[in-house]
């Protein structure tokens, strides 16, 4: 064995000095230390004559090698091992996303996220890598997160479908200017996704000079932009929707001036004349309506259907006359299962057990106005325990009174109502 040992080390060494690995180089030196054990082992195998010589043979051996040179010595190492500085780092590098859902993780969505996009547009599987990234990196720049993008495909499943890239550097500047900050823009994008994509030069600046031209500018414009997302592509104002404006009797000056306008540009005139023609089924005059819809213009964003149930239950079963809307407009706001019908229930309630405070006269239209909580608080748990706890019964029970045939109910849809 020492032989053997003694023979490959000095064939080695008489070659050509070569660069060892320092891999192949520390396991061939690391077996030093251990060469009395390597004898030790061999022992059984070589015979007692042969021992010293193979433990000269290993000692000269290393001895040799170790005395050839005081720098480093490597050798070319079979190309199957690496040393760890040459080893391929995949942080160096980032590799390019084979799909879409590689992509999105990339860009920052989680997998809940990635699979909450997916689910909403399928199509975007399909979709060009390149063309997908580049939108993204558009909302990126925007200040967009992984969050947004969600809230983004949930709104308009076809955002990324569209071309967003089409002039868009000179609709992002116009934009921004309109909404003073890239902050109010970020919001807006938000709350329609399609801004991005409406025509600049043929829908959004016509429809801003058109509320220009109306008097709304400023800060007036931008809460109207943010708080009617659809106001950029549906607005249009004909000169019957002029005479409805002027028929209100609002100035420019009042705070619902701006409401008015928009609620009236932005909806058809079908609808307009529909939920004019319910109020007058009510008893009420052409000017009482418009004078209604000009002290409270978010009646016209009221369905019919809730109009005239509320409005029957104030003339029916509150025994007022219609009339009484025009001075408290809540009472068509108000929900009829959960505020209106079981306050009423709860104030004949405490009005059979002579409890005080009652709920009669102008009361009922503050106790009709209040928030739960300080409903509540006022005419519940205002009494001793066990009165309350009655009380209490008696109002959680007529909240859970469900409202006849509501599952049998068809719902007929004419389309967008504004």
């Amino acid at each position: 064995m020492a032989t053997c040992l003694n023979s490959r080390t000095r064939t080695l060494l008489s070659q050509k000095p070569r660069v060892l690995s320092s891999f192949f180089a520390e396991r061939w030196f690391g077996m030093l230390p251990n060469q009395d054990h390597l004898v030790h082992k061999s022992s059984h195998f070589i015979g007692g004559g042969d021992l010293a010589l193979t433990a000269d043979g290993l000692r000269a051996s290393f001895s040799t090698c170790l005395g050839l040179t005081d720098k480093p010595v490597v050798m070319d190492a079979p190309s199957n091992i690496f040393d760890e500085k040459h080893k391929p780092q995949q942080d160096q590098y980032q590799l390019s996303p084979k799909n879409c859902r590689d992509l999105f993780k990339a860009w920052g969505c989680n997998n809940q996220e990635t699979s909450q996009i997916l689910e909403r547009m399928p199509s975007l599987y399909k979709a060009i890598l390149d063309k997908l990234e580049s939108k993204l990196q558009i909302l990126r720049d925007l200040g967009f997160t992984s969050s947004d993008l969600v809230k983004i495909i949930s709104c308009r499943p076809r955002f990324l479908k569209c071309r967003i890239n089409n002039g868009l550097d000179e609709r992002i500047r116009y934009l921004e200017h309109l909404f003073g900050s890239k902050e109010i823009l970020q919001k807006a994008i938000l709350r329609n996704p399609s801004v991005l994509t409406y025509d600049l030069k043929n829908m959004i600046k016509p429809t801003v000079e058109l509320y220009r031209s109306m008097g709304i500018t400023g800060r007036d414009l931008t809460l109207m932009l943010l708080s009617r997302p659809t106001i950029i592509p549906r607005t249009s104002l004909n000169a019957e929707k002029l005479e409805y404006i002027r028929k209100t009797g609002i100035s420019k000056d009042s705070k619902m001036y701006k409401y008015v306008v928009t609620l009236v540009a932005i909806s058809r005139l079908e609808t307009i004349r529909e939920k004019i023609s319910n109020l007058e089924k009510f008893g009420f005059m052409e000017d009482e309506v418009f004078r209604l819809l000009g002290t409270s213009p978010l009646v016209m964003t009221l369905s019919v259907d809730k109009v005239q149930r509320n409005m029957t239950f104030v003339v029916a079963s509150m025994k007022q006359p219609a009339r009484v809307v025009l001075e408290y407009p809540f009472l068509l706001y108000k929900n009829l299962e959960k505020a209106l019908k079981p306050r009423m229930i709860l104030a004949m309630k405490i009005d059979n057990m002579g409890l005080d405070p009652s709920i009669n006269g102008p009361k009922v239209f503050t106790a009709l106005r209040m928030t739960e909580k300080r409903f509540v608080k006022v005419f519940i748990n205002c009494h001793p325990p066990e009165i309350a706890n009655e009380l209490m019964k008696c109002y959680v029970d007529a909240k859970h009174v469900k409202r006849l045939a509501e599952k049998a109910k068809k719902t007929l849809h004419k389309g967008f109502p504004f």
